[in-house]
């Protein structure tokens, strides 16, 4: 059948010939409605315009239009319609002889089908019968494979084996418990199976507590034995810095035979774990850890180990009371170190037990706690040596958990801010050391019998003089305050050092330098000042602590040094922060207490001089007995204080004593017991001093002769006013330039006084000043010119 398509047709067709404003009001209309469009605006411009006939007209228009257009349509598919129909008038024929055909051939299959359906009904009721006897025989099979299982694990269980129960548990479940066909089992296994677990789950509950409590005791033993090696390995790092101390100072003696050993620090063991005695075991914990996870309940055991483990790490922060700190501070720390080594293998090794961020949060928690701690203890400490006892422990226990990782910064500052008040308390430790020992020291000169003896008196602080081992027995040139006190410095400088050296500041010379200077120039300064002006009574006495405190000069460049070998400096920048001598008040004081001393002696002889004849008739030749007197006890000073004191303090103390003498001579000459004296008696006057300078001369081979001549210079003052007394030029005096270089030492005031009581008829300087009613000549005239010049400036 073949049908015939039509366009359809969207817009009328006009004529052109009707162009009209009503002919395009149509078309639009049309349009409009062919495209469905809204006809709104149509209706209301019909009605507004006033002629609604004309849009009835052209809507008339255009049903007639398509009218006609569906009439052509229908004409066109009738022929298609018919030919159809007869198309379907055929095929019902055929259809009724099919039918008529199906009838007889379904006839034909029941008369051969019948029997075939009676023997397949009896196959299927022996089929059902084999299916139900082989589902009895896998029923059987499951429950037999189900009781091997339970019966498995009964044997784990009893074995203590509770993974592998587990694990036969969790196969029962997984492949069992659906397909069980017996409803025994089941209820079986539904009542039992939750019960194991909670048994293997208490069983390991059980063991965990048991490793909870034992692993307390196995840390504080972890912990005292990796803090001692790290306590031993210090003390091996010390050896091997001795050595090194002693090859440099070898070296720097210039030993032909010195030895060099290299030694490695083999620190034995780096680790706890890696020396295989670390003496504690995880596997009851990992043993608790895994059968928690094969129960699913991990995370419940994760947090119950935290937690427990939190409280054990709070338990160990607690300070007894009753048992003092110095002797349970080895125990609180050795906990501390032992916990965190445990929970450091736990981390490191536990699967995720606990979590890095965990262990670091209880160490912040430990390090908040034991600073606390010894910021309160340290507040309670009295004693220097307790505090380094503490500080050394806390030290070696930041070494051992900076091993494992731990930061130990907060721990270091409080030991940094504790430094100042250990080296106070160390400082007045050493100052009531050193007032014992300058208190039963005798001021008498050591006598040493052995070599031993001289060695840790004299080699161990370096005070030799000579490389040359002295015979024995041995006297030295100093009493027993000086080793005394040097082994006090050192004991300061090698605590100092203990307390710095492990507090991690790398460079510390500065502080322990600062504190060496105040136990020098506060403590043993002051000690010695107060012995010197309270219990020096003698001469000997004075002398023996002159001789010490140039002895202790030397000392005091071993203790910088010494404190720069134990910081680790080379000795070149200790030489070139070194300072002036720190006892100069001690020094200055015993050496004016000496020559105070001997000054009084002095005095005594020089009372003698009101023994001169002042208005001798002729000068004495060998000298007045005062001056003798005083060479003689001079001569038996050097003689005495040569064995004992430095050259260059005998040079001080003489040339002080000398000027003395020299004022001495002057005040005498000044003084109101000698109203005149004439020539001959200032001509005594000049052999004494010259004696007094032979003497001076005389030690020129003792010290050398620059010091003879300084020495020699202490009596200008007597030797200038005696040389002007006997000058035959008085007026030179007068001369600025003759003055500066002749009498530069004398006062004119002085000069007035004296000369004024100068009486002599000769010709000599002065003669005429107590002649004033005779008559004189133009000299003397120009002398008493010069006199009352003289008076005019005073």
């Amino acid at each position: 059948m073949i049908s015939t398509k039509m366009r359809r047709k969207v817009v009328p067709a006009a004529k052109e010939n009707g162009d009209t404003g009503d002919k395009q009001d149509q078309l639009f209309l049309s349009a409009a409605i062919c495209n469905g469009e809204d006809l709104g605006p149509f209706i209301r411009k019909g009605f507004a315009s006033g002629k609604p006939e004309i849009l009835l007209r052209h809507l008339e228009h255009f049903r007639r239009y398509k009218e006609s257009e569906i009439e052509d349509v229908c004409r066109a598919h009738y022929q298609d319609f018919i030919m159809a129909v007869d198309d379907l008038r055929s095929l019902l024929s055929d259809v009724d002889t099919l039918k008529s055909s199906l009838y007889d051939s379904n006839a034909k299959l029941q008369s051969v089908a019948v029997p075939l359906l009676t023997t397949l009904d009896s196959f299927v009721e022996a089929r059902s019968k084999c299916r139900n006897i082989a589902l009895a025989i896998g029923s059987l099979n499951i429950c037999v494979q189900l009781i091997e299982l339970c019966s498995r694990a009964n044997l784990h269980l009893s074995k203590g084996n509770f993974y592998m129960a587990l694990k036969c548990l969790d196969s029962i479940e997984r492949d069992f418990h659906d397909k069980t066909p017996s409803s025994t089992l089941k209820r079986m296994m539904e009542k039992q199976i939750p019960a194991i677990r909670t048994h293997i789950e208490r069983k390991v509950s059980k063991e965990f507590g048991d490793w909870l409590v034992e692993i307390r005791i196995v840390s504080r033993n972890l912990g005292q034995l990796a803090i001692g090696q790290a306590s031993a390995a210090r003390q091996r790092e010390e050896e091997l810095r001795i050595k090194q101390r002693e090859a440099e100072e070898q070296s720097r003696l210039s030993l032909r035979d010195c030895v060099y050993a290299l030694e490695e620090d083999d620190d034995g063991n780096s680790g706890m774990e890696e020396s295989g005695e670390d003496g504690f075991a995880l596997t009851p914990l990992y043993r608790a850890y895994h059968i928690h996870q094969t129960l699913g309940l991990e995370a419940r055991f994760q947090k119950y180990y935290f937690e427990n483990r939190k409280l054990q790490l709070t338990s160990d922060f607690q300070v007894s009371s009753m048992t003092p700190f110095l002797e349970s501070h080895q125990t609180f720390f050795a906990q501390i170190a032992g916990f965190f080594i445990v929970e450091d293998r736990v981390l490191r090794t536990g699967g995720g037990l606990i979590s890095k961020m965990e262990v670091e949060n209880l160490w912040d928690t430990a390090v908040s706690k034991m600073c606390s701690v010894l910021e309160d203890q340290f507040s309670r400490m009295h004693t220097a040596n307790h505090l380094l006892l503490i500080k050394d422990y806390v030290s070696l226990l930041g070494v051992t958990m900076r091993r494992y990782g731990f930061p130990i910064d907060a721990l270091l500052d409080v030991l940094s801010k504790h430094r100042d008040k250990y080296h106070e308390l160390l400082l007045s430790d050493c100052r009531k050391q050193i007032a014992e020992a300058l208190a039963a020291d005798k001021f008498e000169q050591m006598y040493m019998k052995k070599e031993y003896e001289y060695s840790m008196n004299v080699l161990s602080f370096q005070l030799q003089t000579s490389n040359i081992m002295p015979a024995f027995p041995f006297v030295a040139p100093f009493s027993s305050t000086v080793p005394d006190c040097c082994r006090i410095v050192r004991s300061f400088i090698e605590d100092s050092v203990s307390f710095m050296s492990h507090g991690g500041q790398l460079e510390f010379y500065d502080v322990i330098k600062k504190y060496l200077d105040r136990l020098l120039t506060e403590v043993l300064d002051g000690a010695l000042l107060k012995v010197i002006n309270g219990s020096m009574s003698g001469v000997t006495q004075a002398m023996q602590m002159a001789a010490n405190m140039a002895v202790f000069e030397r000392a005091c460049d071993f203790f910088f040094r010494h404190a720069a070998q134990l910081s680790g400096i080379p000795l070149r920048m200790a030489e070139r922060g070194r300072r002036q001598f720190p006892l100069t008040k001690a020094r200055d004081a015993a050496e004016e207490m000496l020559s105070g001393l001997l000054k009084q002696k002095v005095d005594g002889f020089l009372s003698l001089i009101e023994n001169v004849n002042w208005m001798a008739d002729e000068p004495l030749q060998g000298g007045n007995e005062y001056v003798n007197e005083v060479i003689i006890f001079l001569e038996t000073l050097v003689s005495t204080a040569q064995q004992i004191l430095p050259v260059q303090v005998l040079r001080r103390v003489l040339q002080d004593v000398l000027s003395h003498i020299s004022e001495m001579i002057v005040g005498a000459l000044l003084g109101e017991s000698v109203r005149r004296f004439n020539v001959n008696a200032v001509m005594g006057l000049d052999v004494d001093i010259r004696l007094l300078e032979s003497f001076a001369e005389n030690q020129a081979p003792l010290l050398t002769e620059a010091d003879a001549n300084q020495l020699k210079s202490a009596l200008v003052e007597s030797r200038q006013m005696i040389n002007l007394l006997l000058s035959n030029h008085p007026e030179n005096f007068l001369n600025p330039v003759i003055r500066e270089r002749s009498y530069n030492a004398l006062d004119y005031r002085k000069v007035v006084i004296i000369s004024e009581k100068l009486r002599d008829q000769s010709d000599r300087l002065f003669g005429s000043f107590g002649t004033r009613g005779a008559k004189q000549n133009p000299k003397k005239k120009s002398l008493d010119a010069l006199i009352k010049r003289l008076k005019d400036v005073n």
